[in-house]
C-alpha cells in the first residue's frame, strides 16, 4: 500500500499494537479488583462457648478441627483431648462433628458419638474434660481476623457484564491486528478469514456467560473471564501457523468449558467427592497405564497415544484426578487410611510419568505432591525426605536418560558452541526473538519465532514476547501467578478442606506448569517441555487448564450461592 492508504494502515497498527497490552492490562486488572471487592461474610458462623472459663470460642470455617495441636483451627489446651481429637463441619442440612480416632471420645449431650454425628443450638459437646455449648453468633462480640486480599470500602467491583464486554473489545483488537500483518501490507490484500474465529470466539465467550448466570444462576464470572483471555490469545497466536491447530486449540476450549460446567457441579457436594474418590484414582491410574502399553514416543518421550487418528495426552487429564484424590474433607484427611492412599498413588503417578520419559510433567505432578503434602500436614520432615528422595532418584535418571544430561549440560549455555546449534538452539533463538519484540511487539503474524522447532507448544513465550511484546507477556504470567494469592485468600473461608487444598494446589500446579515454560525457554531453568496454560497448542492441556480453573471457582462460596437460611432450620428441636 502506498500514500495515504499506507499512512492508514501504519497508523492502524500503531494503534493496535498499543491498544491491546493496554487492554489487556486493564483486564486483568478488573478480574482481580472484582474478586477483591465481592468479599465474603466474614463474621463467624457459629460459637462455642467453654462453659467453664466462660470463653467464647468463634467458628470461623466450614470445617474446624479440634485438638490439642497448636495447628488445629480450634485449640484445647486439655491433656485429656488429642491432638487431632474431631472436626466439627458445616453441611447444607446442618452442622456435624466427627471424632478421628481419638483416645476419649466426643461426647454430645453426655452421649458418645460413632462417626459423623449432627448437632444443634445449645447442644453440649464433651472433649476429654472440656465442654462446650453450641450457641449463634449474634452473642459473640468478640473482633475477627480479616483478610489483607478483599477491600473493606464496601464498594462493589466491576460488572460481570463489563467483564465479558471488555474481554470481547479485547478479541476485536487482537483479531483486526491478525489481518493487519507486513504481508498484507506489501501486497495490498487484506486477508479477513481470521474475523470468523473472532466470531466464534466471542460467541463461545458470551455463551460460557449466558449459561453461568442465566442458567446457572451464579454472579461470579470473572474466573472465567481470565480462562477467556487466556484462551482467545492462544487460538489467535495460532491463526498463522495452522488452520488444523486453530480448529484443534478453539474445538478443545469447548470441551474444557463443558468439562468446567460439570465440574463445578460435581464438586458442589464435598461428601460426594469422598465417595467417588475410589472411582478418581481408580481411572487415574487405568490411564496412565494405557498410557505406558499403548503410547507413542515423541521427542523422547511415550505420553502420547493416538485415538480415531486424534492424540491424546492422558497424563494432563489425570493432573485433575490427582487433585481430587490428593484433597479430602477434614475428617477424613485426618485418617491415616487416607494419607497411605495418597502417598501410594503419588508415587505410582510419578513412576509412571518417569518410565513414559515426561519428566517435565513428573516434576509438576512431584511439587503438586508436596504443595498438597504440606497442606495435610504442615509437616516439614515429611517434605524434606520426598525432596531428598527425589535428589536421589533424579541423579538416576540422569544415569540412565542421556538426553536428559544434555539439556542440563546446555543449561545457561545456550549461546555458547557447540550448544548454540544443537540443544541450546530453541532457547537462544527465543531470547533473541523476545528481545526483537520489545514492549508492544512487532505485531501478530509478523514474528519468525514461529518458525523454530515446538515453538507452538514449549517456547511459545517467544511468539508471545516477539508479536505481542513484554507488557502483555509480564501481564498474562502475573495474571495466573496471582492466582495463588487469590486461592489462598478465599479458602480461609472455603466451604471444605478439599477446596482450600484443591485450589490452592490447583492455582500451584498452574503456577509451576508455567515457571517451567517460561524460564525454560528462557535459558533460565533447564528445558522441560510443559506448556504454557491456555496458551500453548494442545487439545489435552487446554482441557486440563479448564478443568484445574474449576476447582478454583469451586472454592469460592459465591459460586454456590448456598444461602444461610436452613441450616438451622432444625436447629432449635
Amino acid at each position: 500500500m502506498e500514500g495515504f492508504l499506507g499512512f492508514v494502515f501504519d497508523l492502524a497498527v500503531v494503534i493496535l499494537r498499543v491498544l491491546i497490552p493496554l487492554l489487556a492490562v486493564i483486564l486483568i486488572t478488573q478480574i482481580y479488583s472484582s474478586l477483591r471487592h465481592n468479599r465474603r461474610n466474614e463474621r463467624p458462623l457459629i460459637m462455642l462457648l467453654d462453659e467453664d472459663e466462660n470463653r467464647a470460642i468463634p467458628v470461623l470455617y466450614w470445617e474446624n478441627s479440634i485438638g490439642r495441636s497448636k495447628f488445629s483451627d480450634i485449640y484445647i489446651n486439655d491433656p485429656a483431648v488429642s491432638r487431632e481429637h474431631a472436626v466439627l463441619l458445616r453441611r447444607d442440612d446442618g452442622w456435624i462433628i466427627s471424632d478421628v480416632d481419638s483416645k476419649s471420645g466426643v461426647f454430645v449431650n453426655d452421649e458418645k458419638i460413632e462417626g459423623r454425628t449432627h448437632v444443634y443450638l445449645n447442644d453440649k459437646l464433651r472433649l476429654g474434660t472440656t465442654t462446650f455449648r453450641i450457641k449463634r453468633t449474634e452473642e459473640f462480640s468478640g473482633r475477627t481476623r480479616r483478610s489483607w486480599f478483599f477491600f473493606a470500602d464496601g464498594k462493589s467491583g466491576v460488572s460481570q457484564v463489563m467483564l465479558i464486554v471488555l474481554l470481547t473489545v479485547f478479541q476485536f483488537l487482537m483479531t483486526c491486528e491478525t489481518c493487519l500483518t507486513a504481508k498484507a501490507l506489501e501486497t495490498g490484500v487484506i486477508d479477513l478469514s481470521p474475523f470468523m474465529w473472532f466470531g466464534l470466539l466471542a460467541g463461545l465467550s458470551w455463551a460460557a456467560y449466558l449459561i453461568t448466570s442465566l442458567v446457572f444462576k451464579r454472579v461470579n464470572f470473572e474466573i472465567e473471564t481470565l480462562a477467556l483471555l487466556l484462551t482467545s490469545i492462544g487460538v489467535i497466536l495460532s491463526v498463522h501457523q495452522s488452520a488444523r491447530q486453530t480448529l484443534v486449540q478453539y474445538v478443545s476450549a469447548a470441551a474444557g468449558i463443558v468439562l468446567f460446567e460439570f465440574m463445578i457441579k460435581f464438586l458442589e457436594d464435598p461428601d460426594r467427592i469422598g465417595r467417588h474418590a475410589k472411582w478418581v484414582y481408580i481411572a487415574s491410574l487405568g490411564l496412565l497405564a494405557i498410557n505406558l502399553i499403548f503410547g507413542k514416543t515423541q521427542y523422547g518421550a511415550a505420553n502420547w497415544i493416538t485415538i480415531a487418528g486424534i492424540s491424546v495426552q492422558p497424563s494432563e487429564i489425570v493432573k485433575i484426578g490427582f487433585l481430587m484424590v490428593g484433597a479430602a474433607s477434614l475428617d477424613r484427611l485426618q485418617t491415616k487410611r487416607n494419607l497411605f492412599e495418597f502417598l501410594v498413588f503419588s508415587a505410582l503417578c510419578v513412576g509412571a510419568l518417569a518410565l513414559m520419559g515426561d519428566f517435565g510433567t513428573a516434576l509438576i505432578f512431584f511439587a503438586t505432591f508436596l504443595l498438597i503434602s504440606f497442606m495435610r500436614s504442615g509437616d516439614f520432615k515429611t517434605l524434606i525426605l520426598a525432596v531428598s528422595s527425589a535428589v536421589f532418584a533424579s541423579t538416576i535418571v540422569l544415569r540412565f536418560k542421556p538426553y536428559i544430561l544434555e539439556r542440563f549440560q546446555a543449561w545457561r549455555h545456550c549461546f555458547d558452541e557447540p550448544y548454540v546449534w544443537d540443544t541450546g538452539f530453541q532457547q537462544a533463538r527465543t531470547l533473541i526473538y523476545c528481545a526483537s519484540g520489545g514492549l508492544f511487539g512487532v505485531g501478530i503474524g509478523n514474528g519468525c519465532c514461529k518458525q523454530i522447532f515446538a515453538s507452538e507448544s514449549d517456547i511459545v513465550i517467544g511468539i508471545v514476547c516477539e508479536e505481542m511484546g513484554l507488557i502483555i507477556s509480564i501481564a498474562l504470567a502475573v495474571s495466573i501467578g496471582a492466582l495463588v494469592f487469590y486461592a489462598r485468600a478465599i479458602t480461609t473461608r472455603s466451604r471444605s478442606t478439599f477446596y482450600s487444598i484443591s485450589a490452592c494446589c490447583a492455582a500451584g500446579l498452574l503456577v509451576v506448569q508455567l515457571s517451567l515454560n517460561i524460564f525454560g525457554a528462557t535459558d533460565i531453568l533447564p528445558l522441560t517441555g510443559v506448556t504454557f496454560p491456555f496458551i500453548s497448542a494442545g487439545g489435552s492441556s487446554m482441557v486440563s487448564c479448564w478443568g484445574l480453573f474449576a476447582f478454583i471457582k469451586a472454592a469460592d462460596e459465591r459460586t454456590y450461592a448456598i444461602k444461610k437460611a436452613g441450616l438451622f432450620a432444625s436447629a432449635d428441636k
